[in-house]
């Protein structure tokens, strides 16, 4: 008698085609999971010292080559014929990983394309705030404080809309804004002056630990106040547009803070 009559089709092996796709799409999943963790791992590694900077650089590189392999077996798994099992939802997850992992350091290197090959940013780029007591923190550190001439036309090409910042307020309530904006910004605050009416600060990137210093001044203009910002890169050649972000960052919430109420 056959046991087996009444079985469901469910219980019969998986064709061989069909397991193919299935374990390539697993394999794809793999190596995208290990490819995020890679990525997400490098940054942590250089911080702690594990690695040497231009081995985590690196490694983020390859992650996103790699991801990029495995969002393509992922994609030959989705398209392989015969009944999808489990195997498109293992392919769909591998793909979108893969490519999430890949996106941020290919779009950082059409950045680098498109953008000025710059880490020096001012508001001001005839009279850039000078950097003071930021200056023991930088020992050692690969990017000079004296502002280039070049730096300023590059910056004209690439980031035109960077410019000082008018208050309608007296420069002692434009500084009490001005630090106001510097601590929700999460900025380390390493000096403030009133009497200088000056700010130094540093913000510090999440992954990697990159270090940028910032410097605020503020000048009387006639009855308010001009603040002039600069933001400078420890280390790296370019900085991917980071400095000119986080000065429109900061003026964009130092004028809301000034328009609103007291």
């Amino acid at each position: 008698m056959n046991t087996n009559s009444g079985s469901s089709t469910s219980d019969s092996p998986i064709p061989g085609g069909t397991a193919a796709g299935l374990r390539l799409a697993r394999a794809a999943f793999g190596l995208g999971v290990l490819c995020a963790a890679t990525a997400l791992l490098a940054g942590p590694a250089y911080r702690l010292q594990w690695v040497s900077l231009g081995i985590g650089l690196q490694a983020v590189r390859w992650a996103a080559i790699v991801a990029l392999v495995a969002a393509a077996l992922a994609l030959i798994a989705w398209l392989m014929p015969g009944p999808a099992i489990g195997r498109r939802g293992w392919a769909a997850t591998a793909l979108v990983l893969s490519l999430a992992v890949a996106a941020p350091p290919w779009y950082l290197y059409w950045k680098l394309q498109h953008l000025p090959r710059i880490h020096d940013i001012s508001t001001d780029t005839a009279m850039p705030p000078a950097f003071e007591a930021v200056l023991p923190l930088r020992q050692g550190a690969r990017n000079s404080v004296d502002y280039a001439a070049s730096t300023a036309a590059e910056q004209r090409r690439g980031y035109p809309d960077i410019a000082p910042l008018t208050l309608a307020l007296a420069p002692d309530a434009a500084f009490g804004r001005a630090l106001d904006a510097a601590r929700s910004m999460g900025w380390q605050i390493v000096a403030a002056a009133p009497p200088q009416l000056r700010i130094e600060a540093t913000d510090t990137t999440l992954l990697f630990g990159f270090k940028d210093d910032v410097v605020i001044r503020i000048t009387p203009q006639g009855t308010g106040s001009r603040v002039d910002v600069r933001s400078l890169s420890r280390v790296g050649g370019s900085d991917f547009g980071a400095n000119a972000n986080r000065v429109r960052a900061y003026l964009k919430d130092l004028a809301a803070r000034a328009a609103a109420p007291a």
